[in-house]
């Protein structure tokens, strides 16, 4: 609703009558034991509307911080519904690996008894940093070693799987950690190796401002670990497609 010299009313807090929803959520998962740290998804301790509630909820502390930073969100149009498309942004977007279910999985029996080294990638990655909540932005690779009992699954599962994980706020150690540990428990194969180059905007944008930096690391299982000529071919093969 429009005031004086066109300014808008800042939205109205959400108000059902009972505790804000960020603190029920809290509670809940609390009380089953479980944890909200900032790369866990917390999907499974979420109930129907809450979503949106705390979307509002979010939008209303944005504009808290709007306003703690001299930021005029009532007579400048640039910045009037900043805080609402913020909270969407974290909430559907960059921080969804937090809030939504893990996503369907189709798994196939390696009926062919497929036993050769198969690499998968890149998959574009986008996350943010915990620390800062800034970007990373990168790319990984997977290299799959099946056995005949393995579970094999399409290649835009990957992606899929990929984007779940990491659109999450953590550090990238931890990230492809978690992915690996995805990874292995769907497909149980005699291998599994994972590598992830990427961009960290918190020393690009911030800190030491340095742009050309990057972060790489790998996590290597079962035969990987053990066999270093498999080792050795995942990451000859790896070392032209990382230009």
């Amino acid at each position: 609703m429009a005031t004086q010299a066109g300014a808008v009313e800042p939205a109205s807090r959400v108000d059902d009558g009972r505790t804000p929803v960020a603190d029920r959520i809290r509670e809940r998962i609390r009380g089953a034991h479980g944890r909200f740290r900032a790369n866990d998804n917390i999907a499974a301790y979420l109930e129907d509307g809450e979503l949106e509630l705390l979307r509002q909820e979010v939008a209303d502390r944005v504009e808290d911080v709007l306003r703690a930073l001299v930021i005029d969100i009532e007579t400048d149009h640039n910045t009037r519904d900043t805080a609402r498309r913020v909270a969407k942004m974290y909430l559907t977007e960059v921080f969804a690996g937090r809030y939504v279910p893990q996503p369907p999985v189709t798994e196939f029996p390696n009926v062919g008894h497929l036993s050769e080294l198969m690499i998968v990638g890149p998959v574009t990655v986008r996350s943010a940093c915990s620390h800062h909540l800034c970007p990373i932005i990168g790319r990984v690779w997977v290299g799959v070693m099946p056995n005949e009992h393995s579970a094999l699954i399409g290649l835009s599962k990957y992606a899929r799987l990929v984007e779940w994980v990491m659109t999450r706020p953590q550090i990238q150690e931890e990230a492809i950690t978690e992915l690996a540990g995805l990874l292995q428990n769907k497909m149980q194969p005699d291998g599994l190796a994972v590598v992830m180059e990427a961009d960290h905007f918190c020393m690009k944008w911030r800190g030491v401002k340095d742009s050309d930096s990057k972060m790489t690391n790998s996590i290597m299982r079962g035969s990987f670990l053990k066999n270093p000529d498999l080792r050795r071919e995942f990451l000859s093969l790896l070392a032209g497609r990382m230009q």
